[in-house]
Order: C-alpha cells, then sequence, then structure tokens
C-alpha cells in the first residue's frame, strides 16, 4: 500500500539530552503501527514530532512525499488530514459530549451547523456515545470519556490518527473493551493509526507493525510475529514477552521463551538440571520456576496436570524448543 507517512534521519534534542536519535519510519495506508518502548524511550516525543507539537532538531517528516514545513500554514492544513488523541482525553469541561465533536469542524473547517451536527452524531454512534450527547465530561467514566475524544477526533475525517497512549488512564476491564473498540473502529474508517503504547500486549494484539524504540533509537520494526519470534537485539528478547537469558562464560546469553521450555522430572543426560523454586498457578497454565547453576532461574509454563506432578525443590530437567544467542 502507498506511504502516507514517511519520517526520514529524524532528531530532536532538549539542549544536550538528545531524545531521538536518526529515526527512519515508513507508515503505510490503511496500517496500525504501534511504538513501544520503556519510559523515556522516546515514543511520546516521536509521535509530538509527527504532530509538529514539537520541533524537530534534524530530518523530515513527509506527508504523501511532501515535506511538512515549519510554517503555521502548513502545519494547519497538515493537521487537518493527521488528527490526535490524547491519554488525558482533552475534553472542554464545560462543553457537552456533542459541543466537543462540533467545535473543531466548525471553529477550523468552517463546516455548516447541520454538517457538522450530522458528523459528530455519525461519529458518536460509531463509538457508542450517541445517548450521552449532553452529558459534561465530568458525568462520564474514564471508558466513555475516551470514546467522545476518538470521535471528536473522527469528526474531521483526518487520514492518520496519532493516539498517545489512548488506554493509559484505564483500567484492565475497559482497556481490553476500548482495545476491541478501536481495532473494530479502525477496520470499518480505514484510517492510518500511529499508536503509542507502554503496553506490550497492546501492541501485540492491536498493530500490523510494531516499532520497539530503546533510549530514542529504533531497535526493530517488524510484524507482531517477527518481533515475537525473531527478536532482533536482546532489549527487543526482553521487551517484547516473556524470555529467559542464562549467561555463558563468554559473557554472551542464550534466550528461552517460557512456553519453549520443556520439564521433566529428575535428572536427564544432555540437559539443565536445577530446583523447583516456586509454582504459580495462573488459569489455565502453570508457572514453574526453576533454579539451575549459578543461581540463574528459569521460568517454564506447564499445563495444570503437569504441574499437579511437581512439588517445591523437586530434581528437574529442562530442554529447550527454541533459543535465541545475543552478545555481551
Amino acid at each position: 500500500s502507498e506511504t502516507v507517512i514517511s519520517i526520514k534521519d529524524l532528531s530532536k534534542s532538549f539542549g544536550d539530552h538528545e531524545v531521538l536519535r536518526k529515526i527512519d519510519i515508513d507508515v503505510h495506508s490503511g496500517e496500525v503501527i504501534c511504538i513501544v518502548g520503556s519510559s523515556g524511550s522516546g515514543k511520546s516525543t516521536l509521535l509530538r514530532c509527527i504532530n509538529k507539537l514539537e520541533k524537530q532538531t534534524s530530518g523530515k517528516i513527509l506527508y504523501h512525499d511532501k515535506e511538512v514545513r515549519n510554517v503555521q500554514k502548513d502545519i494547519n492544513d497538515y493537521r487537518s488530514k493527521v488528527g490526535m488523541v490524547f491519554q488525558s482525553f482533552n475534553l472542554f469541561n464545560n462543553m457537552t459530549v456533542l459541543q466537543n465533536c462540533m467545535l473543531c469542524t466548525r471553529r477550523v473547517l468552517h463546516l455548516p451547523k447541520q454538517e457538522a451536527f450530522d458528523r459528530a452524531i455519525t461519529h458518536l454512534k460509531a463509538v457508542g456515545m450517541a445517548p450521552y450527547i449532553n452529558a459534561k465530561p465530568s458525568q462520564l467514566s474514564g471508558g466513555q470519556k475516551q470514546r467522545v475524544a476518538i470521535a471528536r477526533a473522527l469528526v474531521n475525517e483526518p487520514k492518520v490518527l496519532l493516539l498517545d497512549e489512548p488506554l493509559g488512564a484505564l483500567d484492565a476491564k475497559i482497556r481490553k473493551q476500548m482495545q476491541i473498540e478501536l481495532k473494530k473502529i479502525q477496520r470499518e474508517v480505514g484510517i492510518t493509526f500511529i499508536y503509542v503504547t507502554h503496553d506490550q500486549e497492546e501492541a501485540m494484539a492491536l498493530s500490523h507493525r510494531i516499532v520497539v524504540m530503546n533510549k530514542g533509537f529504533i531497535e526493530q520494526i517488524g510484524t507482531p510475529t517477527e518481533i515475537y519470534d525473531h527478536p532482533a537485539t536482546r532489549f527487543v528478547a526482553s521487551f517484547i514477552g516473556e524470555m529467559n537469558f542464562l549467561t555463558k562464560q563468554d559473557g554472551s546469553s542464550v534466550a528461552v521463551r517460557p512456553e519453549d521450555v520443556t520439564i521433566t522430572r529428575g535428572e536427564v543426560q544432555g540437559q539443565i538440571s536445577g530446583d523447583v523454586r516456586t509454582i504459580m498457578v495462573l488459569g489455565h497454565f502453570v508457572e514453574v520456576n526453576v533454579e539451575v547453576e549459578n543461581r540463574q532461574v528459569i521460568k517454564t509454563y506447564v499445563a495444570r496436570n503437569v504441574a499437579d506432578q511437581l512439588h517445591m525443590k523437586d530434581r528437574v530437567s529442562l530442554s529447550f524448543a527454541k533459543t535465541f544467542q545475543y552478545c555481551a
């Protein structure tokens, strides 16, 4: 599909502190691309640069191959096509839900009142908030506020929607529901999402591609399957999903996913042996932690019928279905 936004050799510094370092990403039409990383990795700054809320120190941002210049006229035109949803909702508390959703289309796009009203109602229906058009934000739950914020961004009919941890303030159950709603909206509207989140599971569930950032750099870009099954660096391996690391004598490490570890009672020749330290039931599977040589602990996931045969301090052996090798 066509490239909508291109980020070329982008860097951003605040004084002597370099937050983004030579970022290169092409974002394609209709895709959901999630940007993940630990706190301070630069993911939110990157999103703010894309929306021109921050001015990059160097590099370029292109929309359909045309550079977005730091001229207010160009920025306004660009933002009419590239919308943004903030974690803090940014709703106007003195306005109703309907007024919040009509404000931009009336004042910025200068749409007639009836057209602005129709757009607002259409998108409020899409997010399930049409019954609340006369409510004020203070009367809404966190999940409802976020639905309104998304509807407000969609009424401008942007080609690209930037979402900065939009579900971060919600509890786990509402968060899951909103993930489903966002995926449904994105698919039905066909809009391009650039989605910042610290939640790796959210990124895996929502995205076509994931950008993993660390200290201002991009460590890896790939599909959720590529990122999970073939992590390019030790950081990616540790950040996406659970991973065991066993340090070798030369300082390099062997990494293995807990689900790729098979546990057998007793010592088996050619396998790593250790002692069961903890057994924790986590719903339909059980997490078993085994201490091996040099006090290193390996986490395994086993079926409950297998765990029923294990006890604390049991001597067991471990075999690995798939491993990764990383340098020191």
